[in-house]
């Protein structure tokens, strides 16, 4: 299915590019085709100021033929509603256009004058009503079908940038709503980690209080902007690690790898908590040894993030039923944000009893 996507979409990838060249070239074309056609073959012949002022009659009624399709009868009557009418015109023109560029050649009598004109240079004139007829014809239908694919490239070219101009506004209205759950989801943890503290270890939460107001500080300010630095992000992380180690007991140890010195890059704020707040939530026990290990490295053009903790059989369970909307939020935010930028790896590994999640992001 995945491979029949791919070549669906390399087919209408061509396919655009054929009509987007089709859009580019437009009347110039068919400027240069016509005069290739009509133009008068003899060059040591003077042609006369009739033959001339055919030609500019010519090239404006192929013009009104060229530009009024793709201007007005197309976007008008190529549907449904009017789609016959449309064809019925389009052959009405096909059929004036010789018949009055035949009326004017007569009315200016242009066979006598290029009669005259080529016995005065020395050459014998052919004339032929019906030839000149049937390049008349050849011409207007080469016109209607430069100026219909024309108008179809016009087309797709709109409602390409409709579409993209919706999506655009999809994603950005998707991601406002995903990013007002994401604050609330945060407080609700933090707060109840603070709760919890404050029949237990009074001074720890007040330390804690005041760790948190860094926190909101972040989430209130920085995640206003759509982008934020990584050391930023990786300070808010630090901050809520020194909150959650308050909570936890000494059972639970927690290495932080930290590249240093750490290059910096623009990030979409609160990426990463998500990931870090699964691991404090499934990956400890309270009887059990347990870890967790958080590694954040950077080369030149890739961030890796990688999350692993311990992984107990029960808890298991609840990893696969967990219906929280951290991660699935933080899934869809990737694919809206970082579309073909980012790889993430989640692994359950039961035989080793750990939980991991690698996440990659590329500039």
């Amino acid at each position: 299915m995945k491979d029949l996507q791919k070549l669906d979409e390399l087919f209408m990838t061509r396919f655009q590019k054929i009509f987007r060249a089709i859009y580019s070239i437009d009347f110039v074309a068919v400027i240069a085709l016509i005069a290739g056609c009509s133009f008068p073959m003899t060059w040591d012949i003077e042609m006369p100021a009739v033959f001339w002022a055919k030609q500019i009659i010519e090239y404006l009624l192929y013009g009104i033929f060229y530009f009024g399709n793709v201007y007005f009868l197309f976007p008008k009557l190529a549907n449904k509603k009017y789609g016959f009418l449309y064809f019925v015109l389009l052959c009405l023109c096909i059929y004036l256009i010789p018949i009055f560029l035949r009326w004017v050649r007569n009315i200016t009598d242009l066979y006598a004058t290029l009669e005259k004109v080529y016995s005065a240079a020395g050459h014998q004139y052919h004339s032929s009503d019906h030839w000149d007829t049937t390049i008349v014809i050849v011409i207007s239908m080469i016109v209607l079908t430069l100026s219909y694919l024309s108008a179809v490239a016009k087309k797709m070219h709109r409602n390409q940038l409709a579409y993209e101009t919706s999506e655009r506004e999809r994603v950005s209205a998707e991601l406002s709503f995903l990013k007002a759950q994401i604050n609330p989801h945060f407080f609700f943890n933090t707060l109840h980690t603070i709760y919890a503290l404050m029949d237990t270890d009074q001074p720890a939460a007040k330390s804690s209080i005041y760790n948190l107001s860094h926190m909101m500080r972040y989430v209130l300010y920085d995640t206003r902007n759509d982008k934020t630095s990584l050391s930023k992000e990786i300070g808010f992380i630090e901050d809520y690690i020194a909150l959650m180690r308050v909570r936890i007991s000494d059972e639970v140890q927690i290495i932080i790898d930290k590249q240093a010195p750490m290059p910096d890059m623009e990030i979409v704020p609160m990426l990463l908590l998500p990931f870090i707040e699964n691991a404090f939530k499934h990956g400890i026990s309270a009887v059990h040894p347990s870890y967790i290990f958080i590694g954040i490295g950077m080369t030149e053009n890739e961030l890796k993030f990688e999350v692993r903790n311990s992984l107990f059989e029960d808890l298991g369970k609840q990893l696969d039923d967990d219906q929280g909307i951290g991660i699935a939020n933080t899934k869809r935010r990737l694919d809206l944000l970082y579309p073909k930028k980012h790889t993430l790896q989640i692994e359950r590994d039961s035989f080793a009893r750990e939980y991991s999640i690698t996440l990659t992001i590329t500039k």
